[in-house]
């Protein structure tokens, strides 16, 4: 299943699009994360090719780095 993975947070086009995002139109302002599945892309894109709702404005920016491992204990090393 193809996965789209959107992150209003590292959106290019955050703030000057927002407005005029199917996110923002359906779901309020987002201050998290939207994963849509290959269906629900579809009926995005159907919905939007319709004019009934505005495309999705998405432009990729750098995803924010989370730490996948605790730091170290430096206490260990004393």
């Amino acid at each position: 299943m193809d996965v789209l993975h959107v992150d209003c947070h590292s959106c290019v086009a955050r703030g000057t699009a927002c407005s005029d995002c199917v996110v923002t139109v359906l779901l309020g302002t987002s201050d998290g994360v939207v994963e849509l599945d290959s269906d629900e892309q579809a009926a995005l894109k159907a919905l939007a090719g319709s004019g009934l709702v505005p495309p999705l404005r998405l432009i990729p920016g750098a995803r924010r780095v989370q730490d996948v491992q605790s730091p170290p204990d430096l206490r260990d090393y004393a």
